[in-house]
């Protein structure tokens, strides 16, 4: 008995990608305000915010996926810097009073 391929999420992706990237070229893509799309990364972007919609299997955004590797950055500087001040200073700071 034959296998039947299974439909990954990425066809449908691709699929809605290719439609939006079509409109554009055919001048009919349209943003969020109405105007007419003329610089090709907006409708990259805009086709890839739509596949992601629709629930393709598609990276997050640059920003987003920035963030994330920041975060996890300044986390693992935090967890080792508690490790490193847990000893006790060995100088102390004396304050004098005013007279």
């Amino acid at each position: 008995m034959p296998t039947k391929k299974k439909n990954s999420s990425g066809a449908k992706g691709r699929g809605k990608v290719k439609k939006v990237m079509h409109e554009f070229k055919e001048g009919e893509l349209e943003s969020g305000s109405g105007k007419k799309v003329r610089n090709p990364k907006q409708a990259i972007a805009i086709a890839l915010s739509e596949a992601r919609a629709a629930g393709a299997n598609i990276p997050d955004r640059r920003s987003a996926a920035k963030k994330r590797a920041a975060a996890k950055k300044t986390s693992a500087k935090k967890a080792a810097g508690k490790k490193a001040s847990s000893k006790k200073s060995t100088t102390r700071k004396r304050t004098t009073k005013k007279k």
